[in-house]
């Protein structure tokens, strides 16, 4: 197949294309043609002008653009069949009934031209495999030798005028490779149109591919944003309820320290320590020697529960440690107003009991 020679189509030179695909090679080239077609032109304006050159069918002929060529790059069947003529070539209408009714296989032809609608293209035979030659096809076709009977017969139901090539074609490398080898084609050729809309597809099937690549990604970066999120939420409630836990502690401590301080520190020595007498006998006068004992047995167990209470871990801060200082300076200012009170209670009644005697 790669040696197959095979032009697509390029403006409206399908004539070209089809007289190269033919002949395997760079034959004709535009101008070339366009020269034929002006020779035709000539021809046909000097028969014309045998009738004389004030007739109206002259007149109106010179004013009519040439029949054989237009700008676009159009070229007749004449400039075709001109042109294959320079190599020996002739074209017989594969429609008409003459031909019929030779009876001719077209397996046994060597090529076809085919037109529809100004388009050209040509079937032909290399080694002993056809191919459709159409260059409006991304590459040459295969076409199998029971397929090639319907395949004309279907170009001539959609409208197609087709032309049996008679006479020698040129050698070529394609022609001679494939007299020893035949070819399998895996994939058949799209038209042109119809792969270019294929390509414009498949790139908007890769662009809506991407764009929902990337909605899939920020997807993700979102719910992976927002599970960080919701961990820092997590660590700052942990966070929060620690502080919370020590602050409770903290002022469980406090509670603590005071109520032992103003309550059991201060009240339990002055009551369960004060001996007791039965009846209404009055307390005995406390020396300053016991008052410095009880005060140094009090301050005593203070430190004991301190360090009782810093072994189990409990977190003081420096406001904890300033009211507990303040809390101790009350006790101790509060145990020594008792002791004094009680020294004068004491005083007061030795005095009045002396009065008495």
């Amino acid at each position: 197949m790669v040696t197959l020679y095979f032009l697509t189509q390029e403006g409206s030179l399908c004539a070209q294309h089809c007289l190269n695909n033919l002949l395997q090679g760079e034959y004709f080239s535009p101008v070339e043609l366009s020269s034929i077609a002006m020779q035709l032109d000539e021809q046909e304006r000097m028969r014309m002008a045998e009738g004389g050159v004030t007739s109206e069918d002259y007149r109106t002929f010179v004013q009519q653009p040439s029949g054989n060529m237009d700008d676009s790059g159009f070229f007749s069947i004449q400039v075709i069949s001109d042109a294959l003529s320079v190599w020996g070539l002739e074209l017989t209408l594969f429609n008409s009934p003459e031909y019929r009714n030779l009876g001719i296989d077209p397996i046994n032809e060597k090529a076809f031209i085919c037109n529809y609608k100004e388009h050209w293209f040509t079937v032909r035979k290399l080694g002993k495999q056809w191919f459709n030659l159409n260059s409006l096809l991304t590459g040459p076709e295969l076409i199998s030798d029971t397929y090639l009977a319907l395949f004309l017969a279907q170009l001539q139901q959609e409208g197609y005028s087709i032309f049996v090539v008679k006479g020698d074609l040129p050698e070529c490398e394609a022609d001679q490779l494939l007299q020893m080898v035949q070819v399998q084609q895996m994939q058949r050729p799209r038209l042109i149109g119809e792969d270019a809309a294929a390509r414009d597809q498949r790139r908007v099937q890769r662009s809506e591919a991407g764009v929902e690549g990337d909605r899939l990604y920020n997807s993700s970066a979102m719910v992976d944003e927002d599970d960080d999120n919701l961990q820092k939420a997590l660590a700052l409630s942990r966070q929060q309820i620690d502080m919370e836990d020590e602050e409770a502690d903290l002022r469980r401590a406090i509670q603590l320290s005071m109520q032992g301080g103003h309550q059991s520190d201060i009240t339990e020595p002055l009551v369960s320590n004060t001996p007791q007498s039965s009846g209404n006998s009055e307390p005995e006068p406390l020396t300053s020697e016991e008052l410095r004992q009880r005060r140094q047995a009090y301050f005593e167990k203070q430190q004991v529960k301190m360090e009782h209470l810093s072994s189990k871990g409990l977190k003081q801060t420096t406001n904890a440690q300033t009211m507990d200082s303040e809390a101790d300076g009350a006790s101790e200012e509060n145990m020594l107003k008792a002791a004094t009170n009680m020294s004068l209670d004491t005083r007061k009644q030795s005095s009045k009991s002396a009065e008495e005697n």
